[in-house]
């Protein structure tokens, strides 16, 4: 009895002098931070990954819900749909007539006005600014690419949409609209002296996007991408409308929104054209597309 009574002392008085010992205490608040931290560290992955699942489920919504909404908008009423079957609907060449009728309609809407407009004929690779229906330039289009929607798109859908000119809401470019030159003028002939500055407006890179109504995008890019400059302007062009396109897809998942899809056509053209034709299309002008 009095061998088990002193190892019952001996053993709380060995559990009292670890619980006082302030390294052990120490080691024992680690080890709690560090179960802490690996839990919250968890918890914030498993966070990321719900989230991410969720942000992907909506991104992959958008372009579904972007072309009910062309539906929507451009479906030919039941009274006005012609009586055609379904053999010369399908028909490569009757398309080709429908799709240069509709071409030709949204050409002759933009004819009756007086204002400055750009046609884009994707299957003659050209671009070209007219005036009341006179060609006043032209761009040959080296390469051009559509987004999926617009290829999957119903045909009729297309032509419905095509059979109207397009307004140009906003843009985004990397030159000025409007080029301004300050100059100080000389009081007289003796404090002359000429510009010995090149002009590097000539060869500054010119990419552009045109934001249309309905939320399509025509995106313009220079040809020419054999210099440095060229590519790494051209790299930083997307590289700033693809961070701003996360960021406000971001925004409507936060929201619980579906992100709103862009349909797109994207078109390289020599750089001193793309140039004229940005600075020629006022602020509100309007585009006739062929695809």
């Amino acid at each position: 009895m009095k061998t088990l009574k002193s190892y019952s002392i001996l053993s709380t008085s060995v559990l009292k002098f670890i619980s006082s010992d302030p390294g052990l205490k120490m080691e024992n608040e680690i080890v709690k931070k560090n179960r802490a931290g690996k839990t919250a560290l968890i918890i914030a992955a498993l966070f990321i990954c719900l989230f991410m699942v969720f942000f992907s489920g909506r991104s992959v919504m958008s372009p579904g819900r972007k072309l009910e909404q062309i539906r929507e908008e451009y479906s030919p009423k039941p009274d006005a749909k012609e009586q055609i079957s379904q053999e010369i609907n399908s028909d490569s060449a009757w398309l080709k007539l429908l799709k240069e009728k509709a071409f030709l309609q949204s050409r002759t809407l933009l004819a009756q006005s007086d204002s400055i407009y750009l046609t884009i004929n994707l299957c003659d690779s050209t671009s070209s600014i007219e005036i009341s229906g006179v060609t006043v330039h032209t761009a040959k289009i080296s390469s051009y690419s559509v987004s999926n929607i617009l290829r999957q798109c119903d045909e009729n859908l297309l032509l419905t949409m095509l059979s109207s000119p397009f307004t140009i809401e906003s843009s985004v470019a990397s030159i000025r609209k409007e080029p301004l030159m300050i100059k100080v003028a000389p009081k007289d002939t003796s404090e002359y002296k000429p510009d010995i500055m090149p002009d590097t407006s000539i060869a500054e890179p010119v990419n552009y996007i045109l934001e249309l109504n309905g939320g399509a995008r025509i995106y313009v890019y220079q040809e020419e991408d054999q210099l440095h400059v060229d590519r790494k302007s051209q790299f930083r062009f997307d590289l700033k409308d693809r961070l701003g396109s996360a960021w406000r897809s971001l925004k409507s998942v936060v929201l619980f929104k579906v992100p709103e899809y862009h349909p797109f056509i994207k078109i390289k053209i020599p750089r001193d054209d793309a140039k004229i034709i940005y600075r020629a299309l006022p602020k509100n002008g309007q585009i006739a597309i062929y695809t």
